[in-house]
């Protein structure tokens, strides 16, 4: 193995963790909700009955969306 080999494997070494690193504390920031705790302290303690949750709503969007798309 020449100098040249050696030098581009540690440097795709060093980029892929540094890469994995950062993609994990964006994926673990934005799953916290944008820092704010909830309501109360407890989960979902912040959500009412007439406001339906992310997850919930973005499914209620496809299926409209798919019967749409169907026509």
């Amino acid at each position: 193995m020449n100098m040249n080999m050696l030098f581009n494997m540690f440097t795709r070494l060093v980029m892929r963790r540094a890469m994995n690193w950062g993609i994990n504390k964006g994926v673990a920031k934005m799953s916290r909700g944008k820092g704010k705790p909830p309501v109360g302290g407890q989960p979902g303690a912040g959500q009412g009955r007439g406001q339906p949750n992310g997850s919930a709503d973005l499914a209620r969007k496809m299926r409209t969306l798919s019967r749409l798309t169907r026509r």
